[in-house]
């Protein structure tokens, strides 16, 4: 055999059934993915102790409100771009965002309790959305709450960057 003939026939054994089946396994994974850029509307996100989350914003409406170090609370309107959401989007699907439990708290723990810092981040789509409770005294999946700490650390710095955009527009 020529050596082009065992090239073609490599590609013909290996490479082409190879590419067929990620074709066939892989589309119908993309098509139906639960949450597309196409489809992302808003976030929210809030934050505070207990219940009493007094620190919220929505990018909807570009509501912020927030207690600054002298505990006066600060309501502004602050617009994300629509590259920071889809940057936002695309930051929680590589850290698997969707993949959170609902709650990220110890066994056991109070959600209304005074005790521990409390984060809700909400990604809204058309069709549904993706809500996560994070308390930062979770302690028990290290892997989990550094990512959950990141993407409430993406979320809020995004919020500021576009805050600082803003007053410096005025």
């Amino acid at each position: 055999m020529s050596t082009r003939a065992k090239k073609i026939f490599l590609l013909l054994t290996i490479v082409v059934p190879f590419l067929a089946y990620c074709v066939i396994y892989y589309t119908p994974m993309f098509r139906n993915a639960p949450f597309k850029s196409t489809e992302f509307e808003s976030i929210e996100y809030k934050w505070g102790v207990g219940n009493n989350l007094e620190n919220t914003y929505n990018s909807a409406t570009g509501d912020y409100q927030y207690v600054d170090g002298r505990d006066s609370v600060i309501k502004t309107n602050v617009k994300l771009r629509h590259n920071d959401m889809l940057y936002l989007h695309s930051k929680a699907a590589e850290i698997g965002f969707w993949n959170f439990p609902d709650v990220i708290a110890n066994q056991g723990t109070n959600l209304d309790s005074n005790k521990a810092l409390r984060y809700e981040i909400t990604f809204n789509y058309k069709k549904k959305s993706k809500k996560v409770i994070f308390l930062m005294d979770y302690n028990e999946i290290p892997k989990l709450k550094g990512l959950a700490e990141q993407m409430k650390t993406l979320v809020s710095q995004s919020i500021n960057d576009a805050e600082e955009r803003y007053g410096k527009k005025k």
